[in-house]
C-alpha cells in the first residue's frame, strides 16, 4: 500500500509542478520590463604584440624609443597608441584586435624612422627591427645603394664663419692744430 500511496503522491507532484512552471511562465511574460537601448557587444578577442628594438651595427637594444602602433580592421582606423621601449629595448602592448592589420612605426634620435605594417592573426606576435643610421635623401637621378648621409646624427648647428669680421674705425673730427684765442693773449704769426 506504501509503494501504490508513493506513486500517486510522485504523480500528483509532477502534474502539479508542470500545471504551476506554467502559469508563472505567462505571468511573467506581460509583467516583465521591455529592455530598451543597446545590446551589448562584448569586445574583439586581443592579440599580445612585442616589439625589439636593436642598433643594426652592433644589436645593442635601444632605450626610449617611441614606438607607435596604429591598427586597422576591416579598412576602418582604430586610432594610435604610442609605446616607449624599456632598458632592454622592448614595447610590449596588449589592446591590438587579433585579425587587424597593424602598422609599427619606430623612432629613435639619432636613427631613420623604420615603418612596416603587419598581419595579426595569432594571439602573439612577436616582431625584431634593427635600427640604422640615417642615409641621403634618395634621387631618382643617381644610384642611392649604400650611399651615407651627408650630414651627421645628431643636434646640426649651422656653419658659422671662423674669421673675425673687420670692424670699421670710427671716424674723429681731424684735430687743429690752432689754440683757442683767450682774451690776454697775442695771435701767433
Amino acid at each position: 500500500m506504501s509503494s501504490r500511496r508513493t506513486v500517486w503522491s510522485l504523480s500528483f507532484l509532477v502534474l502539479l509542478f508542470a500545471f504551476a512552471s506554467s502559469l508563472p511562465a505567462k505571468a511573467q511574460d506581460q509583467d516583465a520590463p521591455v529592455k530598451r537601448g543597446r545590446k551589448y557587444k562584448a569586445p574583439p578577442a586581443t592579440s599580445h604584440i612585442e616589439v625589439t628594438v636593436v642598433k643594426k651595427f652592433n644589436g645593442k637594444p635601444i632605450m626610449n624609443a617611441a614606438v607607435i602602433f596604429n591598427p586597422s580592421m576591416d579598412g576602418k582606423d582604430e586610432g594610435n597608441l604610442e609605446v616607449k621601449t624599456d632598458p632592454d629595448g622592448k614595447a610590449i602592448i596588449d589592446v591590438i584586435p587579433t585579425g587587424s592589420t597593424v602598422r609599427v612605426q619606430v623612432i629613435a634620435p639619432g636613427f631613420a624612422t623604420f615603418a612596416e605594417e603587419y598581419e595579426v592573426t595569432g594571439a602573439t606576435k612577436e616582431i625584431a627591427v634593427a635600427m640604422i643610421r640615417p642615409r641621403a635623401q634618395v634621387s631618382s637621378y643617381e644610384n642611392n645603394d649604400g650611399k651615407d648621409a651627408t650630414r651627421k646624427p645628431g643636434v646640426q648647428e649651422p656653419i658659422r664663419p671662423t674669421t673675425p669680421t673687420t670692424k670699421p674705425v670710427p671716424t674723429t673730427p681731424p684735430a687743429t692744430s690752432q689754440q683757442p684765442a683767450t682774451p690776454n693773449s697775442t695771435p701767433q704769426q
